[in-house]
């Protein structure tokens, strides 16, 4: 944990609301910004181009995101911004793209400006971006010392999202609840801003719970609800207040570790990183003896489709061999497993993984589950 605790709660601006990009051009020049580099992803821009607004004073340029959130892309995008001397960079599209465009952005001292097309992370919110290898590992996170300038969250720009993304992002902001607590609550006296962090993670859980099942009907049928929006800026908003708030007591723990670590894997690369994030919240309550809460739970993950188990995800051939390897990562040095009270090493979390296996197939079968088994 960090000795001194940095608070990154929030963008410059945030705005939400159905038509919102339409004044981009109109923010823009509020902040004395004349010229920008569109970084744009490829199916979600050909979902989201027609929302684009067109610009009539301001300098636009595209950049086509070459598809993974690397040092590589980050340079190439610096360079491509540089050599056509533009003030500032847009990032239209996912959690990828939002993240290549901050650290271009952080790499050149220039605004950056999100506008996602996906709720599927906390990315657009957040002032760090996750960095991958060429093969889709994750190798590392930056955290940068500006805030992003502007978030415009367009809910009608993610209503046309394909569904399971909207799901993973549940995935993902889930977790905020049961990593943050794992840490938080065995503090004596949390400070004012990790309690803020606290309250922001517990929100996200009980939204989600409530309005989950809504949101995703009211997105199969096109229509734009309370609960449609709520679990957006959920997903978005409250979910990058967690880790704003909390920094390290706020951000990740035993399921981002299991997450990180299944990366290792490339037949894990076609799987959402929500979807992985949402397995390793089980994986952690198992480590943290938590059994009855992965009951409570299961009944919700398979209502909206979320993965409990290895099996679910198409990994249910994995080895012990392949368990222990996943489990030797999740464990390394530095690991945000080990902002969990205790001491967790590759055979607890093999062992953690295989027995919630056995878990998740009793519960499926009727079995009641004790706190310990």
């Amino acid at each position: 944990m960090e000795n001194t605790l940095i608070v990154r709660a929030a963008p410059q601006e945030f705005i939400c609301g159905p038509g919102c990009w339409n004044e981009l051009e109109h923010h823009l020049e509020r902040r004395g910004i004349s010229s920008a580099l569109v970084v744009r992803g490829g199916r979600s821009w050909e979902a989201a181009e027609h929302y684009f607004p067109d610009f009539k004073r301001i300098e636009i340029q595209f950049y086509r995101y070459g598809g993974e959130c690397t040092y590589a892309e980050r340079d190439a995008i610096a360079s491509e911004a540089t050599k056509l001397g533009l003030q500032s960079i847009i990032a239209v599209g996912g959690g990828k793209v939002s993240d290549t465009a901050k650290a271009a952005a952080a790499l050149l001292r220039i605004p950056v400006i999100i506008l996602p097309t996906l709720a599927a992370t906390c990315s657009a919110w957040s002032s760090l971006s996750v960095m991958y290898d060429e093969a889709g590992t994750m190798v590392d996170f930056e955290v940068f010392p500006h805030s992003n300038a502007l978030v415009l969250l367009d809910p009608r720009v993610i209503l046309d999202s394909p569904p399971e993304l909207l799901v993973a992002g549940i995935g993902d902001t889930l977790a905020k609840w049961y990593e943050a607590d794992a840490i938080i609550s065995h503090l004596p006296s949390p400070p004012e801003e990790i309690a803020l962090a606290h309250y922001a993670a517990r929100r996200c859980r009980d939204n989600l719970m409530i309005h989950s099942a809504d949101a995703l009907g009211a997105q199969r049928e096109g229509e734009l609800n309370d609960a449609f929006v709520r679990v957006v800026e959920t997903n978005i908003l409250t979910a990058g207040l967690v880790g704003g708030f909390g920094e390290d007591y706020g951000r990740t723990a035993g399921a981002h570790s299991v997450h990180d670590a299944l990366t290792i894997l490339p037949q894990s690369h076609r799987l959402l990183h929500g979807s992985k994030v949402a397995y390793g919240v089980l994986v952690q309550l198992v480590l943290e003896g938590k059994r009855e809460e992965i009951g409570r739970l299961l009944p919700f993950y398979q209502e909206i489709g979320l993965p409990a188990s290895l099996q679910d995800m198409g990994l249910g051939g994995l080895t012990r061999d392949d368990r222990f390897r996943v489990a030797a990562h999740a464990v390394l040095p530095g690991a945000s497993i080990h902002r969990m009270p205790g001491t967790f090493d590759t055979v607890k979390v093999a062992d953690a993984m295989e027995e919630l296996e056995s878990l998740i197939s009793a519960l499926r079968a009727g079995e009641t589950v004790t706190a310990s088994r």
